[in-house]
């Protein structure tokens, strides 16, 4: 994870160097040797992932030429990826996003206890039809939309008995497969309140700068760039839902018409071409993926 770009660029190295360092942990030795299981621990995982999107940013800007500000007109991150997108256009420092990274995923994954809360993919119906679901499913517990993909992708999040209820009601609403997700604890819903409140309080001691372009916020699908506002929305985000369809079609509505999805992984690039099939969408995660998307990002 990463180990390419570190032994190709001097500049990807130093964004691993200097995680490492704002951690006071050998992040990045985990990242390439293991084991797997600490480096999937959200409190390691999040600043990891950060980290990579990070290299190649620094690669792009600083051994390609690209400017994020010449050549973007927003930047958007999906959960964790949001902290990524608002490093990459300059609103954190590389090493407040590392700690607030870390600090991120040790507060979710202590707000539940281990077993209690749980996530479920519904795969072929709409936003509406998935608040039904989880609404019927809830029966006075916690059942919440915690991530609305593409059109026909919902994850909800809640308490696990709740969450074990979705499939036999989702049923009655059409729902094709609901599959359960091999996550840590339940992500974006209401039991993330603990979480909230230490992600407020670390928010609090940390400088925002007003990023280079504006980032498309998950919980509002609209693009901000006060520093206050992003503080508030990111403290929202921790519990509310991710609002993807949304903000890739805001951004297309706005114009935009290719989407670069930078770090490990391919995943959004998948869901804004299921979104708007009219995008192109790359993703660029290796030495190879910069070289082959460079004429493209400069154009």
């Amino acid at each position: 994870m990463g180990r390419e770009l570190a032994q190709t660029y001097a500049s990807a190295r130093e964004v691993f160097e200097e995680v490492d360092a704002a951690l006071s942990q050998r992040l990045s030795k985990i990242m390439w040797e293991g084991p797997k299981e600490t480096l999937t621990l959200t409190e390691n995982a999040q600043p990891a992932l950060m980290a990579v999107s990070m290299a190649v940013m620094r690669v792009l800007e600083r051994e390609k030429g690209f400017s994020l500000k010449e050549k973007v007109k927003f930047v958007a991150g999906h959960s964790l990826g949001e902290y990524s997108a608002l490093a990459a256009a300059g609103a954190f420092s590389l090493a407040d996003a590392a700690r607030l990274l870390k600090l991120r995923g040790r507060a979710m994954q202590a707000a539940v206890p281990v077993g209690q809360g749980a996530m479920v993919a519904l795969l072929g119906v709409s936003i509406d039809a998935a608040r039904k679901v989880a609404d019927a499913a809830a029966q006075g517990e916690v059942c919440q939309v915690a991530n609305d993909n593409e059109p026909a992708q919902v994850v909800l999040s809640g308490q696990k008995t709740a969450i074990d209820r979705v499939a036999a009601a989702g049923k009655e609403f059409g729902v094709r497969r609901a599959v359960p997700l091999p996550v840590s604890a339940p992500f974006h819903c209401t039991l993330m309140q603990p979480a909230a409140d230490a992600m407020a309080k670390a928010l609090a001691g940390v400088t925002v700068n007003v990023p280079a372009v504006p980032v498309v916020a998950n919980v509002l699908a609209q693009a901000i760039s006060d520093p206050a506002e992003i503080k508030k929305r990111l403290v929202e985000q921790v519990t509310g839902t991710v609002r993807w369809r949304e903000c890739v079609t805001y951004m297309t509505a706005s114009g935009v018409t290719h989407f670069y999805e930078i770090g490990a992984g391919k995943v959004l690039a998948g869901l804004a071409k299921r979104i708007d099939p009219a995008v192109n969408a790359a993703s660029i995660g290796s030495p190879a993926d910069i070289d082959a998307a460079l004429a493209q990002l400069n154009s």
